[in-house]
């Protein structure tokens, strides 16, 4: 049918031509916009005839096609959207409604109105959740996305020889070489079957098919490209076939009784389909069982099944219980053991892991951090990330051995916001500082240390009660409770800063705790030898 695209009426209006699908309905729109044709004088009208990718334009000076580029958001709605039926499935009647029917046209109309008012400026159009038209197109796309699914679902097979079928022949005139073919019925909501039969030439791709519908058949060769036929009866597919008995004894056995949801199966599938379903004639007979199969099932279960995959794992609060027992009494690793099933704040559901302290339990000296970094949480041990390599380096030029040292943090979980794929560090709360004191305290008292270094402020805040100011107070011994105390900055500042004047002043004040301690043994011998 040779037919110009537009065509004036003398009424004002323009009659759009195209080809029934969404490709066609996308080229008619680029010519339409092109030429500056308003919504409201359109007249659109389906033709099969039109070429599906190249409409022809007989009328002379008809505009050409325009490049637009629209949002991709409309893109995906509209695609669905000019599928849809007002109304539902009208008749049932061969052939159906094709789209140039009344029910039809505004199928093309709604996403044109839509697109003028996103080329006119209104790009944003699609993100206005409250505009009547948009969310009209919204509801259209799911609905026939709802309707798609249906049909990839829903859609079954009889096999059936060609000679018994409808006569059925490809586009070029010839019959189909193989004497089997599989034929199904679908009464589709919307005009979906020529947007869907790639899905079933994908997961079929070797079998001759055809799927029957009131609107359209689609037609597979086993080879090639799919091909379509006008509209189809009821009659003409086949009613059932050889292998239905084995259907329907697998989908008996895959009954569960015990997982019945009636209104669920209701919802997922609609009664409507079931007269085209073989298992569908089951269903009232296990749902009227069901109860009575399910207190079966009840009686018959053993009290303890036999595992087939191994022994169960022992629950994790099992595991602690035995290592606790296990541990020597009031030592660290007790307490470690006890930390890891602490629960006194919120930090422990987000973290991989409570992260304890580790060294000598007789450690002269202790590292006090503020929280454990990504790095610590992973691997459940402390100052290991990248603030844990500038410790060692400074502790090194300190003249310190790490290994001799007693190095934890006053809060033992991570606290972090997600950000995408990575965690980053977020400060604790006073409130948390003080969850975790009562571990400080627990390792303080078992390695007994003659000096405590605070790294940071939150350290200082749990030894010191109050955050010191690192600047004025770093290198200076305090006398806390009966303990030691120096304050100097956390190595991930230093990072953070980038700066080797930070640096420095740390492995000055590492060497001048060193020193102290150092002091403290001359002193000690001198009182011993006098």
């Amino acid at each position: 049918m040779q037919e110009s695209l537009f065509r004036g009426s003398g009424t004002g209006f323009v009659r759009a031509a195209l080809f029934p699908s969404y490709a066609g309905w996308r080229a008619a729109a680029r010519r339409l916009v092109a030429a500056g044709v308003a919504p409201h004088r359109i007249e659109w009208q389906s033709d099969d005839g039109l070429d599906e990718e190249q409409p022809e334009l007989s009328d002379v000076g008809a505009p050409t096609a325009a490049r637009l580029a629209v949002p991709a958001a409309f893109d995906r709605v509209a695609r669905a959207a000019v599928c849809f039926r007002a109304g539902g499935r009208a008749g049932g009647r061969a052939g159906g409604c094709a789209g140039g029917c009344a029910g039809g046209r505004d199928r093309w109309s709604l996403p044109y109105e839509v697109l003028w008012r996103i080329v006119r400026g209104e790009r944003h159009v699609m993100d206005l959740a409250g505009d009547r038209k948009v969310a009209e197109l919204r509801r259209r796309a799911q609905d026939v996305r709802r309707d798609s699914h249906k049909m990839h679902a829903f859609v079954r097979f009889r096999a059936v020889p060609d000679a018994d079928g409808p006569d059925i022949r490809a586009s070029d005139g010839r019959a189909g070489a193989d004497a089997q073919r599989f034929v199904a019925w679908f009464e589709p909501k919307h005009f979906i079957v020529r947007e869907n039969a790639g899905f079933f030439v994908r997961r079929f791709a070797s079998m001759r098919w055809s799927i029957l519908t009131p609107d359209l058949c689609v037609h597979y060769e086993g080879r090639g490209a799919a091909w379509f036929s006008p509209g189809a009866r009821r009659a003409d597919a086949p009613v059932g076939d050889a292998l239905e008995g084995e259907w329907r004894t697998y989908y008996r056995s895959i009954f569960n009784p015990a997982r019945l949801k009636t209104a669920a199966m209701a919802s997922e599938m609609p009664r409507r389909y079931w007269k085209n379903l073989p298992e569908a004639e089951l269903i009232p007979e296990l749902v009227r069982d069901a109860r009575a199969r399910e207190a079966a099932m009840i009686a018959t279960t053993r009290e303890r099944d036999v595992r087939r995959c191994g022994p169960a794992p022992t629950p994790p609060a099992e595991v602690l219980d035995q290592a606790r027992r296990c541990a020597p009494v009031a030592s660290l690793q007790e307490l470690a053991v006890s930390a890891a099933g602490c629960r006194d704040c919120s930090l422990w559901q987000p973290a991989t892991q409570t992260v304890f302290g580790e060294g000598p339990a007789g450690a002269r000296l202790m590292l006090v951090g503020e929280q454990p970094g990504d790095r610590e949480d992973l691997a459940g041990r402390p100052f290991v990330g990248p603030a844990g390599e500038v410790l060692d380096r400074a502790l090194a030029e300190a003249g310190l051995d790490r290994r001799g040292i007693y190095v934890t943090n006053a809060v033992k979980h991570f606290k972090f916001e997600p950000r995408g794929k990575r965690r980053l560090h977020k400060r604790p709360d006073v409130y948390e500082v003080q969850a975790c004191r009562g571990w400080l305290e627990g390792e303080l008292s078992r390695v007994g240390p003659e000096l405590v270094v605070c790294l940071g402020k939150t350290a200082g805040l749990a030894l010191l009660g109050r955050e010191p100011a690192i600047g004025r107070e770093r290198g200076r011994v305090f006398d806390a409770g009966g303990r030691a105390v120096m304050v100097t900055a956390h190595p991930a500042s230093i990072l953070r800063a980038r700066s080797t004047a930070a640096f420095v002043r740390l492995v000055g004040d590492l060497a001048l705790a060193r020193d102290w301690l150092a002091a403290r043994d001359s002193q000690k011998a001198s009182d011993d030898a006098g």
